[in-house]
């Protein structure tokens, strides 16, 4: 699979959200999309997963532009995870879940029993084996980002867009979420995702695409002290190395973790 946006440009009111991004990303890549709040990060995203439509540019998918793919197949293909999602219908974890199978499931009667097997394999990746038969309207924020993301995984996308999957996660849940998903790249699958943890991001994503104010200010293999600092405006001090790395904020009258 092979996924190429070019010379993407979106306006909204007049001011541009996004001026002429241009990306190409592959199956069995981790790519992290970073910047600052306000870069454009989830209009990028929007994009790419066929949601919204450019101004102006295009996407492709496998050299077929997006307008000529028919819309049931995109989805049987592509998962979508927004950020902050919301559910007001109470029904079960199982049965939320079970919405990510809508594009290969019949128009009529009740949920296959062949689909058992894939709910459970998600419930379980995700943690959520306990809450199976909870409302979901009734699960915590970070509950509810799991179940979400099993939704988005239980179809067995080769195409994962994901917009701020760790957050509200807490620290074992959202390491466990970031190796999922470099799982799911690792499985063949090219995985799009936007994030605020810069450690985390450098230790699993193997390529890190940076949006400063909608425009695409670098795209490498390698989260440093100076992308760092061009697309934030920070100082940092990066410490340790592969699956250890991690990055310092350095100020003057104390010092953090980013």
């Amino acid at each position: 699979m092979r996924l190429a946006a070019e010379n993407l440009t979106v306006r909204r009111g007049g001011r541009p959200i996004l001026s002429g991004v241009s990306l190409s990303v592959r199956a069995g890549e981790f790519i992290a999309v970073i910047g600052p709040n306000g870069a454009g990060k989830s209009t990028l995203l929007s994009v790419l997963a066929g949601l919204i439509q450019p101004d102006a540019g295009r996407v492709t998918l496998d050299g077929v532009p997006f307008t000529a793919v028919p819309a049931r197949a995109l989805a049987a293909r592509r998962a979508w995870l927004p950020q902050n999602p919301h559910l007001e219908w109470p029904i079960s974890v199982e049965r939320l879940v079970a919405l990510g199978l809508t594009p290969r499931l019949p128009a009529t009667g009740g949920l296959p029993e062949a689909f058992a097997p894939a709910i459970s394999r998600v419930l379980a990746l995700c943690d959520l084996q306990t809450r199976r038969a909870q409302p979901a309207t009734t699960l915590s924020g970070g509950e509810l980002a799991r179940a979400m993301l099993a939704r988005a995984l239980v179809g067995d996308p080769e195409l994962l867009i994901v917009d701020e999957p760790i957050a509200g996660l807490d620290p074992r849940h959202a390491i466990a979420c970031m190796r999922l998903l470099e799982g799911q790249a690792a499985a063949g699958k090219l995985v799009v995702a936007a994030l605020h943890d810069l450690t985390l991001a450098a230790r699993h994503a193997s390529r890190v695409v940076a949006l400063v104010d909608g425009s695409l200010v670098a795209d490498t293999d390698s989260l440093t002290e100076e992308l760092i600092h061009r697309a934030f405006g920070v100082d940092v001090r990066a410490t340790g190395e592969g699956n250890s790395r991690g990055f310092t904020l350095l100020s003057t009258s104390e010092k953090s973790d980013v």
